[in-house]
């Protein structure tokens, strides 16, 4: 299947975006690394997005919901070799089913001190995905655009220990926040897909969300 003019377009518009300055990576500093932005479509649901949830034993970021992705490697060859090798490592995808549209701004976690690179692609021969590394991902989840825009799945989360709130969702059985959430929302706006939501509904991270995140 080819991939949607949206998704080009995506990619090109998001190089004229300004990072946000809590984001943007710092000079001389961070670990490289890459996360994979993997766009499909199912006849039932329209585009939907791999997640993947992972492991509360893990040692990257325990329990939360992510894209697929990690730190670069010398046999990589830079961002886009890196989000293809996680994603197969993690879930069992097939690069070659995969068209790689387009990288977006790299954009910098300070809690882990990594310079996140997005890899935007199109799931043009989808393949059965799983947990393929249990020790490091609990659950994989292909997320219809339909559902992480539907107003009544969308919120604002705060951190009860104070810091800025930011956006989430919760879609099939996830909870997504943090850095996976802000993207998420910056990427549905750019391709044209948001729809108006309450961002006046404001909830606090659960307390079991919190415990496991914390150990990070």
């Amino acid at each position: 299947m080819t991939e949607p003019q949206w998704l080009h377009g995506l990619v090109a518009s998001s190089a004229d975006r300004p990072v946000p300055a809590a984001l943007r990576p710092p000079v001389g500093r961070g670990r490289k690394a890459a996360v994979l932005l993997l766009f499909g479509a199912e006849a039932a649901h329209g585009p939907d997005v791999l997640l993947i949830q992972r492991s509360t034993r893990g040692r990257r970021h325990p329990g939360q919901p992510a894209f697929p992705g990690g730190g670069l490697e010398p046999g990589d060859g830079g961002p886009v070799g890196a989000a293809l090798r996680e994603a197969a490592e993690e879930t069992g995808l097939d690069p070659a089913g995969v068209t790689v549209a387009g990288t977006l701004p790299e954009l910098y976690l300070s809690h882990s001190d990594n310079r996140v690179t997005p890899v935007v692609g199109w799931w043009h021969t989808p393949c059965a995905v799983h947990p393929a590394d249990p020790a490091e991902v609990a659950a994989v989840e292909r997320v219809p655009v339909t559902e992480l825009v539907d107003p009544g799945n969308r919120f604002t989360l705060r951190h009860p220990r104070g810091g800025p709130a930011g956006p989430a969702f919760q879609v099939r059985g996830l909870l997504v926040w943090g850095f996976t959430a802000g993207v998420l929302d910056r990427v549905l706006a750019a391709a044209g897909f948001e729809r108006p939501w309450d961002r006046t509904r404001v909830e606090d991270l659960p307390p079991d969300v919190l415990g496991v995140a914390a150990r990070s």
